[in-house]
């Protein structure tokens, strides 16, 4: 479980997602099924589910005590209440069709200090939430992860960045943090984070998240 000043990886997703000054959303992206995915990583990490090794991939649900964060605490409960047990990829898409989930997770970062809720106009008509940074500090450090696991040859990624990683270059959020030649550049290397080759010591929790995610990183492409 993260710390208590520690971003979920949901919230970090989110914050990737989004145009710093404008606060909205960046196109080309597939930042649900992303947010959905990382919401389903945080269960795993917590070791509140499991992934069985079949090729219907069905979650089991091993702990109903909730994280502490109301949009993860809402999908595990999804989940204990469902009546028959669901796969990864349905899990993944329920999460990401939850209602206005960009909303609930930018309106988080907000109440953390990192965004401020604002409006502007589409097509002078139309009103609109955006979510604009007011604290670049998390961003920074969260930007600095992922250019030091990418842009370096370190051997020894924690578990949560190789996550980050993995489910950001999935849905195509890397691009909007860094630029487009320098990725293509890095391409090997982020397949070695996705296939689990740079992870240290992991917990079984986190092994199992990291194939769950690798999983999960082919179906965003496909969809």
């Amino acid at each position: 479980m993260v710390s208590k000043n520690s971003l979920f990886l949901h919230e970090e997703i989110m914050l990737l997602s989004l145009r710093d000054k404008e606060g909205t959303i960046a196109g080309g992206t597939m930042y649900r099924y992303a947010i959905g995915g990382a919401i389903l990583a945080e269960l795993l990490l917590d070791g509140r589910i499991t992934v069985e090794e079949s090729k219907k991939k069905l979650v089991n649900l091993v702990s109903s005590k909730q994280v502490g964060d109301p949009v993860i605490d809402e999908c595990l409960q999804r989940i204990g209440d469902a009546k028959r047990r669901a796969s990864m990829k349905t899990w993944v898409t329920r999460f990401a069709g939850l209602k206005k989930l960009n909303h609930r997770v930018a309106e988080q970062l907000c109440r953390r200090g990192i965004l401020r809720t604002d409006e502007d106009k589409v097509l002078l008509i139309f009103t609109r939430k955006i979510y604009p940074e007011v604290n670049p500090q998390s961003e920074r450090q969260l930007t600095e992860r992922l250019r030091k696991a990418i842009f370096t040859e370190t051997t020894v990624l924690d578990p949560r960045t190789v996550v980050l990683v993995s489910l950001a270059n999935g849905a195509d959020l890397l691009k909007v943090t860094f630029n487009k030649k320098q990725l293509k550049g890095r391409k090997k290397r982020i397949e070695k984070i996705q296939n689990g080759e740079v992870t240290g010591k992991a917990t079984k929790e986190a092994i199992e998240a990291n194939q769950a995610v690798a999983m999960m990183v082919v179906m965003i492409a496909t969809w």
